[in-house]
């Protein structure tokens, strides 16, 4: 099997995966954004394993499959720590059908595992590539997408001024404290810094466009 078919097999079985996810069929826009966050996840694990010399084929596999158990409805919060186990588990099987050695095997089950909250429940080695995906998932999570989808998350255009000025100072000291979390390779970080230095102008730009937008003392 070449590395296309691979990356196309696997694909597929993530969009087959998360159809089964019953809230999927009444919310096709919760379905569309976790097949375009995997896809995302995959071409910023492409990136840093093409310029890192790790295994493309590998980590673009791994990364489409890392939030694979979102093909189950999740019922609690503990659902959401453990989906990085579930989605290895659920991967398995699958991933035993695409001829990697048992190194690459290895290292995809261990990295999708750890990437939630850096646990797995099997043994396993914390190498570059395994942590790569846990670290592509998140350069993600701070793109350009999710900034939109936090604002409107939050309701922030029904928010007073008062209450926006609030929301954006924590969001920006957040932001500022994610700055100079450690990454795996320079690549990761370079693209991390990229994403948070991006999150954060903008909403320093906004801030300082909500506080224009109060009354004007003369």
């Amino acid at each position: 099997m070449t590395d296309e078919e691979k990356i196309r097999k696997t694909a597929c079985f993530l969009k087959e995966k998360l159809a089964e996810n019953p809230y999927y069929s009444s919310h096709e826009s919760a379905y569309r954004y976790r097949i375009e966050h995997s896809h995302r996840v995959a071409k910023i694990g492409k990136t840093i394993a093409e310029k890192e010399g790790l295994d493309v084929c590998a980590m673009v596999v791994a990364c489409l499959l890392h939030d694979v158990a979102y093909c189950k409805e999740f019922q609690s919060e503990n659902d959401w720590l453990n989906h990085g186990r579930r989605s290895a588990a659920i991967a398995r099987p699958f991933i035993e059908t695409l001829g990697f050695d048992e190194k690459t095997k290895a290292d995809i089950l261990f990295g999708i595992a750890i990437h939630v909250d850096d646990e797995s429940d099997f043994a396993g080695e914390r190498t570059v590539f395994a942590e790569t995906i846990g670290e592509a998932d998140n350069i993600d999570r701070f793109g350009a997408y999710r900034i939109h989808e936090n604002l409107a998350a939050c309701g922030f255009l029904e928010m007073s001024t008062s209450e926006r000025k609030e929301y954006l100072g924590k969001s920006i000291a957040k932001l500022e404290n994610c700055l100079n979390i450690g990454f795996s390779t320079e690549t990761g970080r370079k693209l991390w810094e990229d994403a948070i230095g991006f999150y954060l102008e903008y909403l320093k730009r906004l801030e300082h466009q909500i506080r224009q937008s109060e009354f004007v003392n003369v």
